[in-house]
């Protein structure tokens, strides 16, 4: 199982790295699926501590997005992780918005797009974004014009890569007739694996596969198979999920999300779990089991 992968935009990055979406609010508002990610972090020293100490642990991807906190995040990883700029990739997304701290809502027009392109390059204090994903695709507006601003960004060398995040089968093929994709960020777990086909689809095309809540465990979390396997290894589930994950291909990368240096110490010692070839196909079994349930 290789431990990195080599991305378009020439930088080569582990597989596990970090999302910090939730880096945002008051640390009581932070999880579940309501968490706001609305305003900036309450414990921001707290948080540049602990991204400069994922840093030092070897996490070299951070994923943030214009839309986090209202470019918050973005903010937050500048300053964090100035001293080893060179050293990390940051992936970044636009065309989604925030009208309320319960909704997200694709904007793809083109002028706005590249407003938010200029926005996010000031608060990430470059002058190149290493992969930019148009966040999601704005079904009001041709796909050509909006993955059009994200090439040309590319083409201009202010972007590194381009990247599509929640898309399906047919929006895949459809990005890449556009511009050239380097990565897709969907959600995928070994609980929700409702992308199956997207990230075969990724492998057949050489590109990057990028899982967001990785750790989702579903029905997984309680069947006795995982635990027996998770003990057999003496680790926990959800480093086991995340073992399976990369396991899935070499083109698979996952990007979960904690603010805890103990969560995150687990998170990156899956990618040395290596798993039999019997208890992938048993872990790989689960869906059809879930579905008989």
């Amino acid at each position: 199982m290789r431990s990195d992968f080599l991305l378009d935009s020439g930088s080569r990055v582990r597989r596990i790295g970090l999302g910090t979406m939730r880096m945002a609010d008051r640390p009581d508002q932070r999880a579940g699926l309501s968490a706001p990610i609305w305003a900036p972090p309450t414990d921001r020293h707290e948080l540049i501590d602990f991204l400069r100490g994922a840093a030092a642990a070897g996490v070299d991807m951070f994923d943030t997005a214009d839309a986090y906190a209202f470019g918050a995040g973005e903010e937050l990883l500048a300053e964090a992780l100035a001293p080893v700029r060179s050293e990390v990739v940051i992936a970044t997304k636009i065309g989604n918005t925030r009208p309320s701290p319960h909704e997200w809502v694709p904007v793809g027009r083109p002028e706005y797009l590249r407003q938010q392109l200029e926005l996010s390059l000031r608060r990430l204090r470059t002058d190149r974004i290493d992969l930019l994903y148009l966040h999601r695709i704005d079904p009001t507006v041709p796909l050509a014009d909006q993955l059009g601003v994200l090439d040309e960004a590319r083409q201009l060398g202010m972007v590194g890569a381009i990247g599509v995040s929640g898309v399906d089968a047919a929006q895949l093929a459809q990005a890449r007739a556009l511009a050239p994709i380097s990565a897709v960020q969907n959600n995928y777990s070994i609980g929700d694996r409702t992308h199956d086909d997207i990230v075969e689809l990724t492998r057949a095309a050489g590109i990057a596969f990028v899982a967001f809540f990785p750790l989702t465990l579903g029905p997984a979390g309680d069947d006795p198979r995982v635990a027996a396997i998770a003990a057999a290894h003496g680790i926990s589930t959800t480093r086991l999920a995340l073992s399976w994950l990369l396991h899935r291909g070499d083109h698979v990368l996952a990007i979960p999300g904690t603010t805890d240096p103990a969560h995150l110490r687990d998170n990156l010692a899956a990618a040395a779990t290596e798993l039999t070839a019997d208890e992938i196909t048993t872990l790989d079994s689960l869906l059809a089991h879930q579905e008989t349930l």
